[in-house]
């Protein structure tokens, strides 16, 4: 038996109190890319008991993704919005989900990011990354928005880091290495730098500012 939205509440405000749990219930966070760093943010914040997500990318899941990426293989095929749904809904079954299976674009990322308050990059490529983080920083000024720089190779979990870049901006990684450098994604450095990155959405939520 599924316990009741009520239950699922009581037990996190067991454990993160309940002044902190409305407020992380009330957040409205977008993730941008549901690869190895957006599928990790996405389920660690629905654990979190974060209201509202908004997972936004056009890939389907590939066999390549199955090292890194929170999914399955019964999903392969799938698109991605549509197997993270199915597993944040076995996790989190009240949080409220919306999906939006497009790639984000000069002419839609507006219209897509109108209605979240904290915005999460989680792309692999360098362009993708810079169209959105430069759209939000012109045009949501006032939204919060965390990215990443440098999660790839086997240097230590360590080097991995939150800072606040600029205002409303953070930056989570290394700063360094870069998989265009032929350095491979491996699974326990990826969630590393996801979970830097959700775990900055729930501070950001509970008013902690500082990186």
């Amino acid at each position: 038996m599924v316990p009741s939205k009520e239950e699922f509440y009581g037990a996190l405000c067991e454990r993160h109190g309940a002044d902190l749990q409305k407020k992380i219930s009330a957040g409205r966070v977008a993730v941008c890319g549901l690869g190895g760093l957006g599928s990790n943010i996405a389920i660690a914040l629905a654990r979190a008991g974060v209201g509202h997500l908004h997972l936004i990318d056009f890939d389907r899941v590939d066999l390549t993704n199955l090292n890194r990426q929170q999914y399955f293989v019964r999903q392969l095929g799938l698109l991605k919005t549509d197997a993270l749904r199915e597993t944040l809904a076995d996790i989190a079954p009240y949080c409220e989900v919306s999906t939006d299976a497009v790639a984000i674009t000069e002419d839609n990322f507006q219209a897509l990011l109108a209605d979240d308050d904290i915005v999460c990059e989680a792309f692999d490529s360098a362009r993708a990354k810079a169209l959105l983080v430069n759209g939000v920083l012109e045009w949501f000024p006032e939204k919060y928005l965390l990215s990443s720089s440098g999660m790839a190779g086997m240097g230590s979990a360590n080097l991995i880091q939150t800072r606040r870049a600029l205002g409303r901006f953070y930056l989570c990684g290394d700063g360094v290495s870069d998989v265009d450098d032929g350095m491979g994604l491996v699974a326990p450095r990826v969630m590393a730098c996801a979970a830097h990155e959700a775990h900055m959405v729930i501070r950001i939520l509970a008013g902690e500012l500082d990186s």
